[in-house]
Formats: structure tokens, C-alpha cells, sequence
């Protein structure tokens, strides 16, 4: 369920990216460039916590997960 949230996050911050970058102007001077350059580290945060969660998910919660399942299929 976790690693569903995790990629949806990706998706959609790699989705604001894809719109946000051509109309970011880091080189400019003053409040716009600043405001472009921590806008894209928030955004290069994002997906960094994002892909941590989604690569290093422990194996025991993923065998719980797993476990759940089938047993709540068994049950119907």
C-alpha cells in the first residue's frame, strides 16, 4: 500500500517538474532566482524521500503486507 503512495508522489512531483522547469528562470537575479533555485531543491527533495521509501522499504513489512493479503483473500 505504502510503495503505491510512494509512487504516485513520484509521479506527480515528476509531473510538476515537467511543467515547472521551462517557466523557472534560475539565472535570474533577485527574488525570482531565489525562489527558482529553492523552489527545484524542495522539489529534487521530494523525490529523493520519495525514491528512499520506495527503494528501501524494510522486507519484513513487505512480507507482513503480503501475509495480510492473502489472508483477507482466503477469508472471502
Amino acid at each position: 500500500m505504502k510503495k503505491n503512495r510512494y509512487l504516485l508522489c513520484l509521479l506527480l512531483s515528476a509531473f510538476m517538474l515537467y511543467f515547472a522547469v521551462p517557466r523557472l528562470s534560475v539565472s535570474t537575479h533577485g527574488l525570482e532566482g531565489i525562489f527558482a533555485i529553492s523552489w527545484l531543491v524542495f522539489a529534487l527533495f521530494v523525490i529523493a524521500g520519495n525514491l528512499t521509501g520506495l527503494l528501501y522499504t524494510p522486507k519484513k513489512q513487505l512480507q507482513k503486507l503480503s501475509s495480510e493479503r492473502t489472508k483477507k483473500r482466503s477469508f472471502h
